[in-house]
Formats: C-alpha cells, structure tokens, sequence
C-alpha cells in the first residue's frame, strides 16, 4: 500500500499544473472568463483528478491490494484516467461503457492496458460493474458513488485550491461564478465546499445537458428524479441523480441544448484555437448567459470555467459534421445567438 501511494504522489509530483486560460471578452465590459484547462493532465482529462483520488481513497480504506482487479462503471475518461493508475500499479483493470462510447476512448482505455466490457443499455453499468467486482474478488471503484468523498474539498491542491491560486494576480481575484458541467457531482461538490470552507463570496453555477436528471432534481429536490435517457454529451449528464451530487452547494443550474454544446466547442476553437470536447461546450454555453445577466445587471467580476478534454476525443462524432447532420442537430441559432452575444453583450431567448 504505501509503495502504491508513492507511486501515485511521485507521478502527481510529476505533473504540473494545468493552465487557466483567459476568453477574450471586451476589456471595457469588466468582466474576465476564464477556462481551467483540463485536458492538459497525463491523461487527457479532468478526471485524471478523480481518479488519483479514488484510488488513494481506495487505498488508504485497504480495499486495493497486490492482486486486487479494478473494476470501473464510466462513459469513457474516466476509465482512461483509471486505466493508467491501474497500470502503474500493475493491477488489472476492467471497465463497463456504454457500447456507444466515442471509438477514439475505448482505444485510449486499451492502450493503457484496460479492458472495455459493454452495455448496450448505459443505466445497466452499475450492476453488471458490481456483478464483475463480486464475480472476480475485485474492488468497484463507484466513481458515481465515491467522487464527491475521495477529493480533499479543503485543499491539498484539488481543482478549486489550484483555479483560487491562479487566480491571484487578475483583476477580479475571487470569481464571481464558477460554472461546471455535472457527471458524478464531484467537481460542483468540490468547488461548492471550498469557496464555503474559504468563505468567499463565488457562486456555483451547474450546465446540465438534455435528458439528465441533475436539473430536475436541484429544482425539485426530488433525489430520485430520473428522465431514464442517457445523455448525448459524453462525462455529463445521468439518467438518474447519482449519489455524488449535491445540490445544497449549488445556486444556479442552466439547461443547455445539446446542439448548442455543439456549437459552442467550434466557437471555442475558432476563437482560441482550443479543441475541446461537448461538456466544455455545456458549461460555456452556459457561462456566456450567466455573464451576459451580469452586464445586464451592471456588474464587474471574473467567471471561470473548465475545458474537461481535449476535441480529438470526438473528432468522429462533434466534430464531424455527417454525425451532426445524422443526430438532427442545428447548431446555427446557437453560434448565432454566441455570436450575438460576443459583439454586444445581450443574450437573446
């Protein structure tokens, strides 16, 4: 156990961290965007956090050990992100995906030595994960159980304490938003408990896309809202309210529509030249309304957001424009409403 938790603390000790990349916005309007890119991580993504945490937190509660095999439920990155930490570890992993899963992960989990078990229904990962767990003595890492638990929320470099850091020298220090996407809950309960433990003034802001049930049970306070309809935007959005979500630290949620997670991922590379996959496009999508109600209101401040991956992820689906096409999705009143909003500040319904 303690040479496994070298190993993990020598590779993060390895890593820098990930950059905070400014979204150029007119200077004169006050307010700053800013985008924590993710995708720079060993593994592409943001949650090659969460699975460092969940291995630490598995080792430490002495459920992992020399010939444990891993067992994951994931829509993709995170899987890959625990398929390396499986690797360094030398232990076996095996991850269940839904069949649907862009091809372009299943060959970055192979690569790292993982193994893809496939559902051809995605609510019917957990069970048929804890059936392979039971099966084969293996441990079920439940990242949509244990994310908003394996993370240090007071600090210790998580995703919050680093975005607060980088965050010193700029006009508007404390953000007045932070806006996130919503897969486990575990980076909203992050964030939603450190700026509370730090006390500072930020609100967090939640971009949930069509057919997850996030929304609905944050407005409705029902935890057992279900839409029982996978989400089309790969790492966000659950058909059911996973057990990591926490609504009480959130004070806003924003539906955005798929195509305009879409439309806004082109945006965002056409304008910065950052490839980025569709929860980033959720979460922008979003923080351009939020920041649009702030100019309305007269307000100044900073807004941070997340690039969750990289874009090359998707190149056969979001940014395919014969996907596009075949998944009905117009992205065109959505760049223009973007783009509207850009060159005067308004956002238009």
């Amino acid at each position: 156990m303690r040479e496994a938790i070298r190993l993990i603390e020598a590779d993060a000790n390895r890593s820098a961290d990930t950059h905070l990349h400014c979204f150029p916005l007119p200077p004169e309007w006050g307010v700053d965007l800013y985008l924590k890119d993710e995708s720079v991580h060993p593994t592409g993504s943001l949650k090659h956090r969460l699975a460092r945490s969940l291995l630490l937190y598995a080792l430490v509660n002495g459920q992992i050990g020399p010939e444990t095999t891993l067992i994951e439920a994931s829509s993709g990155s995170t899987a890959v992100s625990e398929a390396y930490f499986a690797r360094m570890l030398g232990l076996d992993f095996v991850t269940v995906v839904p069949r649907k899963t862009s091809q372009e992960k299943i060959e970055l989990i192979e690569f790292y030595g993982g193994r893809c078990h496939f559902v051809d229904v995605p609510s019917a990962m957990y069970s048929e994960a804890e059936r392979l767990a039971a099966e084969c003595g293996g441990h079920y890492l439940d990242q949509f159980t244990y994310a908003e638990r394996a993370t240090d929320w007071r600090g210790n470099n998580n995703i919050a304490e680093s975005v607060f850091a980088q965050m010193r020298a700029e006009r508007h220090p404390v953000p007045s938003w932070i806006v996130v996407g919503a897969g486990t809950g575990g980076t909203s309960a992050t964030f939603g408990r450190y700026v509370r433990y730090r006390r500072h003034t930020t609100k967090i802001a939640v971009a949930d896309p069509e057919n997850s049930s996030f929304y609905g049970a944050w407005q409705t306070g029902a935890m057992d809202y279900t839409t029982g309809m996978p989400s089309r935007i790969e790492g966000i959005g659950r058909p059911r309210v996973e057990p990591s979500f926490v609504p009480t630290v959130i004070d806003h949620m924003i539906q955005v529509p798929d195509a305009a997670s879409m439309a806004a991922i082109r945006l965002l590379r056409e304008r910065t030249g950052h490839w980025a996959g569709g929860s980033t496009g959720t979460a922008l999508y979003a923080a351009f309304e939020i920041i649009a109600g702030m100019l309305e209101a007269g307000q100044v401040g900073s807004v941070v957001t997340l690039i969750c991956d990289g874009g090359e992820r998707y190149a056969h689906t979001y940014y395919n424009d014969e996907w596009i096409a075949e998944q009905g999705f117009d992205l065109t009143p959505h760049t223009q409403r973007m783009e509207h909003f850009l060159a005067t500040g308004k956002w238009t319904t």
